[in-house]
């Protein structure tokens, strides 16, 4: 409280000037994870990733031999299509803000946008997290019914397996938002990431001069050994370039577009 030099009058501080602190990252995430479902779009993607999940593992207890079916076999194919959608989950956290016009208001009240991309980044991770456990859930599921009506049902699970589909989903949702960052824009994000790698995947087996290259920037490749076993240093080294090129760069330049992109 100050008073004016004429009246004497108090006057209230600027509200700048009475502590006012910025909401957290940890409010920021929160509030970030309700938006992935208060979309109709985000709602359906979420259920449409729940349901794949659980589909998987039914198809493979009416179709797969027995001895296929187990814990390992129940899970790593339900990572395959989660893995398709969790980017476009990635791209509409991004994107929503400005499709539907909610930015003037989002950095309206959070001024500072690196925070507000921080908390979506953070909160697509989490997804990414939440799919792998539900691939786990339903593949712990789908081995206690495969025992319980045959001879299927091994429990046989390679720790690193984890590890790997963790990182597998993560990267996933990432070159998603990546994407959805530089772009902006919901339907070009989309087109851009299934097109952009694809195209490069097919140059990559038909021009020779590209498949030593591919081998190093095609994800579809360097994601491969995530499912075979205990990675090498150049199967790392390999899948760490093409993350680089996919993942890190759009990132990169996704958010400089961002923080500096006017909002109307």
């Amino acid at each position: 409280m100050t008073t004016t030099a004429a009246t004497g009058a108090p006057t209230v501080a600027p509200e700048h000037h009475r502590g006012v602190r910025p909401p957290s990252l940890l409010r920021l995430t929160g509030v970030e994870l309700r938006k992935l479902a208060d979309t109709r779009a985000g709602l359906w993607l979420l259920i449409t990733i729940g349901l794949t999940t659980a589909v998987i593992v039914v198809l493979q207890l009416a179709y797969a031999d027995e001895a296929d079916q187990t814990f390992a076999t129940f899970f790593v194919p339900s990572l395959f299509p989660v893995g398709l959608l969790l980017p476009v989950l990635g791209i509409l956290s991004i994107t929503a803000e400005w499709s539907q016009r909610t930015a003037l208001v989002t950095y309206a009240l959070v001024p500072r946008r690196e925070r507000v991309v921080a908390a979506k980044l953070v909160t697509v991770v989490l997804a990414a997290l939440a799919s792998v456990l539900a691939s786990l859930a339903v593949a712990a599921a789908g081995t206690l019914v495969a025992g319980a009506i045959g001879d299927g049902g091994q429990w046989r699970f390679d720790e690193t397996l984890l590890l790997n589909a963790v990182v597998f989903q993560v990267a996933n949702v990432l070159m998603g938002a990546g994407f959805g960052l530089l772009l902006l824009n919901t339907p070009l994000a989309i087109v851009s990431y299934l097109l952009l790698p694809t195209v490069w995947s097919i140059l990559g087996e038909v021009v020779p001069a590209l498949r030593g290259p591919a081998g190093w920037l095609d994800t579809g490749r360097t994601m491969e050994p995530l499912f075979g076993g205990d990675l090498t240093g150049e199967q790392w080294g390999r899948l760490a370039v093409s993350l680089l090129v996919w993942l890190a760069v759009p990132l990169a330049a996704g958010l400089v577009r961002t923080l500096r992109r006017e909002v109307a």
